[in-house]
């Protein structure tokens, strides 16, 4: 059998501190590579995977496993940049829900049990994306983000849950969301409570 290996950022146990998981147990597996460039990214240490080391998938999911966790979250970088079967083949026969954060921007792979779909308008979506989106998450710093974000929700499914969430930094942002939820019944906002809590 062909060893696949990753290029791991970080793998952390944590809670899930954004969306419908909020403050679930959750263990992080952080995979190197992003060529999306949000100005705002809170990890751009990730966007070069060639500066992480390798670690097979068995690894991985042995790992997780370790901590017992509710999920195990693979995120980024931009996690679809490789070829995810095999890791979340891994942590499944392992008995372990598997979530993804992604923007969408390469072929989708890999099962999941949810999967949130972040889009950037300065990187288009793969196509593939869209039948598979549980949680919809824009990131909002200006008016023209929430016409992004509406343009985006006609292309899910229509169970999928709705999110805007502010731009850490951009404190316009949050009276921004507010007032259009306020005003557009099908979003909801997200915050990112873990950088409330203080916790990674």
């Amino acid at each position: 059998m062909k060893i696949v290996t990753y290029p791991i950022v970080e793998t952390f146990h944590s809670v899930q501190g954004e969306g419908t998981w909020t403050g679930v147990n959750a263990f992080f597996i952080r995979l190197g590579g992003c060529d999306v460039g949000c100005h705002w990214c809170d990890t751009k240490e990730s966007w070069n995977a060639k500066r992480h080391p390798p670690y097979s998938f068995t690894e991985l999911a042995k790992s997780a496993k370790k901590h017992n966790p509710a999920i195990v979250i693979i995120t980024g970088g931009e996690p679809l940049m490789h070829y995810l079967d095999p890791l979340t083949t891994a942590l499944k026969e392992l008995g372990m829900k598997v979530h993804l954060e992604t923007s969408g921007a390469h072929p989708f792979s890999g099962s999941f049990d949810w999967v949130t779909f972040s889009p950037k308008q300065f990187k288009p979506p793969h196509p593939s994306i869209y039948p598979h989106v549980s949680e919809l998450k824009v990131v909002v710093v200006n008016k023209y983000d929430l016409r992004w974000a509406e343009q985006q929700s006609k292309l899910v499914p229509s169970e999928t849950v709705k999110y805007l969430q502010p731009e850490w930094s951009t404190p316009k942002s949050k009276e921004l969301i507010f007032d259009y939820v306020l005003h557009h019944p099908q979003w909801r906002i997200s915050l990112q409570t873990h950088k409330l809590l203080e916790v990674r």
